[in-house]
């Protein structure tokens, strides 16, 4: 599933776009301060980011600045949410590095056609319900997994696993990249509990002799190669 980070300092309306967001089947995170936001986006990347301009610690516009100023994020998208509606002001958000801009108050429909829409252009593979790697194939909508036309029956952990990595193939991800992006901050569970997935995650799509897709990087984490296509 999609994750939107929400960073505003307007509690009702944090509240109004994560109960939005989440009824659209988005995974929501929100902070309240720019400068804090700044430490949990080197931390990890969602795949679309809500700004407020005015953020208490550092303005959403300076930290939009810094995100273009670093590889990991200057791809990141960003709407950026204000009250500023001048002709001006909006020039100055979209020349700091913002891909779109909703002047306050706005429509909910609106700003969550907007959503779609970016993630459609920045990231398809986060909302395609089909992912497809090679001879592997992961359907988002009805839970099914197939490799060479044979399904592979998986558990519910290890199926947000291989979704999760498949979405973003060739990146490593830490054992606490995982933990955060398939069972969530909320959740305390072991980081070895990762390999003991990974390791029934393999077990169920690589019966046969069969090209491995999920790399194992040594003091890294793990990785979807993606060569898999190429080599299978």
């Amino acid at each position: 599933m999609p994750k939107v980070l929400i960073v505003e300092d307007e509690e009702p309306l944090v509240m109004m776009l994560r109960y939005n967001l989440e009824a659209e089947g988005y995974k929501v995170e929100t902070c309240m301060r720019g400068d804090e936001a700044d430490i949990l986006l080197r931390e990890s990347q969602p795949d679309l980011l809500l700004l407020d301009w005015m953020l208490p610690g550092l303005s959403g516009i300076e930290l939009c600045r810094r995100l273009r100023s670093r590889a990991e994020t200057e791809r990141l998208p960003v709407i950026m949410l204000t009250a500023r509606g001048e002709e001006q002001e909006r020039i100055r958000g979209l020349a700091t590095g913002a891909d779109d801009y909703v002047v306050k108050p706005f429509s909910i429909p609106e700003l969550m056609a907007r959503v779609r829409a970016m993630l459609r252009r920045a990231k398809p593979e986060v909302v395609s319900s089909l992912l497809r790697a090679g001879d592997l194939e992961l359907d988002r909508e009805t839970h099914r997994v197939r490799r060479s036309g044979r399904e592979v029956h998986l558990g519910p952990t290890e199926f947000r696993l291989l979704e999760f990595l498949m979405t973003s193939p060739g990146r490593v991800f830490s054992r606490e990249q995982l933990l955060d992006g398939v069972w969530g901050h909320d959740v305390y569970v072991d980081e070895r509990t990762v390999d003991v997935h990974v390791g029934r995650l393999r077990k169920a799509i690589n019966r046969g002799k069969v090209p491995d897709p999920i790399r194992t990087v040594r003091g890294a984490g793990y990785a979807f190669n993606d060569q898999f296509a190429a080599a299978s």
